[in-house]
């Protein structure tokens, strides 16, 4: 095998581009996703975001598999927080930027980071090496232009594994919340497992909404008008303007998805009578829901859970998806049925001193994290119970 960097998915042409990830439905690893990234400049000049994907290709220039990666001018729209590491390289009067994100722009989702033909699904563990050969490919590209650091982001927990001995790497280890389904049947059936006081609570949290005069309507990608997209990215952008941000993504970016991806989307929007008030923007491919984006004009009780989590799990009960990640965080989404999993994160900082420095305090598996406290108690949870928290 073979690989070589380009700065632009034209470089490579949607051809080999989709030749080289195989047959999967990964709305992620899609050549349309990633142009429309580009095309919309919400990566590029100005934004802090500069592709650089890896392609790798066998001796006859047959494209094998491609490795998205980034290079960062600072931390915003990652989800793995390293702000410490960058303020430390400050301190010390070194440069942290520009540093590499291997990891899906804007999108804190648990998943492949190599799309390959070889392993469409990428759970094959005779493909595992591409991993650990790739990476040793980045620590050295890094090293050539005396980058700080390269970060391999939500990837998945036997990838992660893969990486166990390399002594120079760093593991980060976090927590999500995702739906698995359990041959649910509806809606009715799914709030059947859980108890009496939680099925209650959903119950009235979804009446909840109904009773304030909301109604809720789920349109796929194709379907979608110029001013279905319109209202929603105005309510994206209404859900970082409540910070006093701005949100990464542009209007473009959106309108070319329902374009070119229409298939793999799915737009969720609430009604007071005839007035659409929210909207949360959903992809999905055979197996699983990814909900990314949301945002109200109007603040009605519960409607979050409605529009994000409940509608989602009812679209993945219609259409037999077996999973649905909702997004980073949110322990309240155990009430609604989301099981906690673990989260994946590999690092590698160039610098020795800094590496050495950060083994102990940045390796999240200690008993007093929080987090992998959290998530080891709710084992033992479900080990002692056969009804949902």
């Amino acid at each position: 095998m073979k690989a070589q960097w380009f700065n632009s998915v034209d470089q490579i042409g949607e051809a080999k581009w989709q030749a080289a990830i195989g047959e999967t439905r990964y709305p992620f690893a899609q050549f349309a996703f990633h142009k429309a990234l580009e095309q919309s400049k919400s990566i590029g000049d100005g934004t802090g975001w500069y592709p650089e994907y890896l392609l790798v290709m066998d001796d006859d220039d047959v494209p094998l598999a491609i490795a998205p990666t980034y290079l960062k001018t600072h931390s915003q729209g990652e989800f793995v927080f390293d702000w410490s590491w960058a303020e430390a390289y400050q301190r010390y009067g070194m440069d942290y930027f520009p540093k590499r994100i291997w990891a899906i722009p804007f999108s804190p989702v648990t998943g492949s980071r190599i799309f390959s033909r070889l392993d469409p699904k990428g759970d094959d563990v005779q493909f595992s090496h591409l991993y650990p050969a790739l990476a040793e490919l980045m620590t050295q590209a890094n090293q050539d232009r005396g980058f700080s650091s390269w970060h391999l982001l939500f990837t998945k927990p036997e990838h992660a594994a893969l990486f166990a001995s390399n002594k120079d790497l760093l593991h980060r280890i976090s927590c999500q919340f995702h739906w698995f389904n359990r041959d649910y049947q509806d809606m009715e059936h799914y709030f059947s497992h859980f108890s009496s006081r939680k099925r209650k609570a959903a119950r009235k949290e979804r009446d909840k909404v109904t009773k304030q005069g909301i109604h809720l309507t789920r349109t796929l990608g194709n379907d979608l008008t110029s001013a279905e997209i319109d209202f929603f990215y105005l309510c994206y952008q209404s859900t970082y303007a409540k910070r006093g941000q701005q949100g990464y993504l542009t209007r473009e970016f959106f309108g070319q998805l329902a374009q070119d991806m229409g298939d793999q989307i799915l737009l969720v929007q609430a009604f007071r009578d005839e007035e659409a008030i929210a909207a949360s923007w959903c992809f999905f491919d055979d197996h699983s829901l990814y909900g990314r984006y949301w945002g109200c004009m109007e603040e009605v009780d519960c409607l979050h859970f409605e529009a994000c989590y409940y509608q989602g799990i009812e679209f993945c009960l219609e259409k037999g998806l077996q999973h649905f990640d909702p997004g980073t965080q949110g322990e309240h989404k155990i009430a609604r049925g989301f099981e906690p999993v673990f989260s994946h994160s590999i690092h590698y900082i160039a610098h020795e001193g800094f590496r050495a420095n950060n083994v102990s305090s940045f390796s999240n598996k200690s008993k007093h994290n929080h987090t992998y406290y959290f998530f080891r108690k709710y084992l033992v949870y479900k080990k002692n119970s056969h009804r949902l928290s």
